[in-house]
């Protein structure tokens, strides 16, 4: 099979965990008209056992749970497959647990109440940073200071340290450091790390350079500054100006 819908090990299998059962019901309906074969889930140690059963593609989770915390439940799939992409739904007034979801290795994340179209969107993106064959022939190496990102391998490091980053914040970083000095603005980064200029709740951005500067200038001078009212820009730590 070929296009979007597959990859090189057939249809792609999605699991779809939350504990409202109408809400799974339109996901799964969403995903199997793109083509994808949907797995549902109502808890975390049933998303937990349907995951090593069917070695999904992708998983879309809720970030509560009735019995696992979201959260947990992530933090595991991430034990057992490092590179699964992992899409979490979360409340909308929940910021502190969309911060723990990002830390603990998601890749993005919408809020209730979504759009199908958002979340598609989203997992098709996911998706394409994953199909093997995707990748570039060359990959590009970034160099900021004491920073390095290589785009082929995804991996970053400061100061010779390794920094492990999800999908969204490699993406983040990787578009900031292609503009060294330049204030990029929301709606750029957006259109860019997002490929549209959706942001359903305002702090979308807001919330993926805090993840990721809580990994990347943690303990370390400060590379990622916010120019209040126009959006951010990277510099490097020795570089004042």
């Amino acid at each position: 099979m070929s296009g979007p819908s597959a990859t090189r090990h057939g249809t792609v299998r999605v699991l779809i965990v939350d504990d409202e059962p109408e809400l799974t019901e339109l996901l799964s309906a969403a995903v199997a008209e793109a083509g994808w074969r949907p797995f549902a889930a109502q808890d975390g140690r049933g998303a937990l056992r349907i995951a090593r059963d069917c070695s999904p593609h992708l998983v879309v989770l809720d970030g509560m749970l009735p019995d696992v915390d979201g959260v947990d439940v992530l933090r595991t799939l991430r034990s057992e497959n490092a590179r699964l992409p992992v899409l979490m739904l979360t409340a909308r007034d929940a910021l502190e647990h969309r911060i723990h979801g990002l830390s603990a290795g998601a890749d993005d994340y919408v809020t209730k109440p979504f759009s199908l179209e958002e979340v598609m969107l989203r997992l098709r993106g996911l998706l394409r940073r994953v199909r093997p064959g995707d990748a570039p022939e060359q990959g590009e190496v970034l160099v900021l200071g004491d920073l390095v990102l290589a785009e082929r391998s995804r991996e970053v490091r400061r100061g010779g340290t390794p920094v492990p980053l999800t999908a969204k914040e490699f993406d983040l970083l990787a578009f900031l450091m292609s503009h060294p000095h330049q204030v990029l603005s929301k709606t750029q980064i957006l259109d860019h790390v997002w490929n549209s200029s959706f942001d359903g709740e305002g702090n979308l951005v807001e919330v993926y350079v805090y993840s990721l500067r809580s990994k990347l200038d943690k303990g370390r001078t400060p590379m990622i500054h916010t120019v209040r009212g126009v959006g951010y820009a990277i510099r490097a730590a020795d570089d004042g100006a």
